[in-house]
């Protein structure tokens, strides 16, 4: 028997849209930034920290969702929470577009307005902060082993193509428009388009099962089997893997956050906080606005944003390519220091007043390199290195501190840059640098292992450490 791959790719395919809104609803502000700023902050008087506080304002429902991703992923499964996640963006997507609707007045921005909107992209942000970390976690429970990595990285893929599409769609939007049109209407429409992708991903969400490993969980062992059975090359295969999810089940009763160590715990949330601070969304939110100050018009900074998400995609999928060749750490550890090059290159030409084609050229390394490593590698480390039992819950965890980190870094922004912007971006391409470090000294290879082996990687290195404490 031959595992039904294309079964496993419309699997992948479906989880992966949630990647594909989450790109989506994630970059649509940087299309409508600088309209907010003239409807919302210049009209009330609001300063620069209004002004980030609104660009950034999703991401305080990113944390939420995060945090409640691990509980509703355990009790709906992970399917029914994917499907919460598809509602949240569809509400979203509209009320953004006209938040005066039934309390407000359009063109009377009001500080209710104000409050409303960011409340309705905190909705969204719910959305994004489950999406984020079940959907990988979807594929990574469903996926063989042997390309689970490739399975992973489709769903960055998707999140870059999200990301690219809705650049695509607010040039286009844009594009011939007079400036006083994008701030009255042309910013609803860049939000009202997220609507269209939302509806299609709950309707295919209907087509999905539950994951095996999450069916195993809840001792529904004949459909667990029926759908690893589908997944893997034979009846003998899909047996030896459920024997071993059962085994490690049996193994490792408990489901405490720190039962197979603390270390596991650590690397999860290091690499959240090392995938934000290198300063990836200060480009993707504000990336009109930087070219702006490069000398591009409106319609040409969104131009440029366009080109940004094809080098994006470009890499992202030779990441897919690579990763289960040359292993998630390699690419890691190049990835990185690319991203330092293109960041301290910014800074450079910044604090040369040289902000021309010259920085545009070094924006575009880091993002290149980051969507080879951190991009779509950190999403496929946290669904694939966290042992089954508390897979959720760290998994809830990573997620949190993704988004608040998140949050901090791209919410400082425009402060930091109005004090000093060579100061700002060297920060980041230091961050680059620790990200380096990291990796070559905590992060473990999981090419072409089983989540089980995988498990027991942590295992013996918590029973190492308990060892070592024993005998100190």
């Amino acid at each position: 028997m031959k595992r039904n791959t294309r079964y496993i790719i419309m699997l992948t395919a479906i989880a992966a849209l949630g990647g594909l809104l989450f790109g989506y609803d994630t970059a649509v502000i940087s299309g409508a930034e600088q309209s907010l700023q003239v409807y919302l902050i210049d009209s009330l008087e609001l300063g620069t920290f209004a002004h980030g506080l609104t660009v950034s304002s999703a991401l305080i429902g990113c944390i939420v969702g995060g945090l409640i991703s691990g509980v509703l992923s355990n009790r709906l499964g992970r399917r029914n929470t994917l499907m919460v996640a598809a509602i949240l963006f569809f509400i979203s997507a509209l009320l953004s577009a006209y938040p005066e609707f039934l309390f407000f007045t359009k063109d009377e921005p009001t500080m209710g307005l104000f409050m409303a909107f960011n409340f309705y992209r905190i909705i969204g942000g719910v959305g994004v902060g489950l999406a984020s970390g079940i959907g990988p976690l979807y594929i990574s429970e469903t996926s063989p082993a042997d390309i689970r990595g490739k399975l992973g990285t489709l769903n960055n893929l998707a999140i870059i193509f999200g990301m690219s599409l809705v650049y695509f769609v607010n040039w286009r939007i844009a594009a011939g428009q007079e400036l006083s049109w994008i701030n009255d209407i042309g910013w609803r429409y860049m939000f009202a388009s997220e609507a269209i992708p939302a509806l299609l991903f709950f309707g295919l969400l209907f087509l999905l099962p539950e994951t095996p490993r999450y069916l195993i969980l809840k001792n529904k062992d004949k459909e667990a089997m029926k759908i690893l059975e589908k997944v893997n090359d034979s009846k003998e295969k899909a047996n030896a893997v459920y024997q071993e999810v059962k085994q490690t089940l049996k193994e490792k009763k408990s489901s405490n956050l720190f039962a197979y160590g603390k270390l596991v715990v650590i690397v999860g949330i290091l690499l959240a906080v090392f995938q934000q601070f290198v300063g990836i969304n200060v480009i993707l939110y504000y990336a009109p606005r930087i070219f702006a100050d490069m000398g591009a018009d409106v319609s040409g900074s969104m131009f440029q944003t366009v080109i940004m998400g094809i080098v994006n995609f470009i890499f992202v999928l030779i990441a897919l390519l690579l990763v289960d060749k040359v292993g998630r750490r390699m690419l890691m550890l190049v990835g990185s220091a690319g991203m330092a090059i293109g960041m301290f290159g910014v800074a450079f030409l910044s604090s040369a007043d040289q902000m021309g084609a010259g920085a545009l050229v070094f924006i575009l390394i880091f993002v290149a390199f980051y969507n080879m490593s951190f991009g779509p590698l950190m999403w496929v480390l946290a669904a694939e290195l966290f042992p089954t039992r508390i897979r959720a819950q760290v998994m809830a965890i990573t997620v949190t501190v993704i988004w608040s980190s998140n949050l901090l870094v791209s919410s400082t922004f425009p402060s930091m840059l109005e004090f000093s912007p060579p100061m700002t971006y060297s920060i980041y391409g230091i961050v680059c640098v620790l990200a380096i470090l990291f990796v070559w000294k905590l992060v473990p290879e999981t090419k072409g292992k089983t989540l089980e082996e995988i498990e027991t990687y942590w295992e013996d290195k918590s029973n190492l450490n308990n060892d070592a404490v024993k005998e100190g």
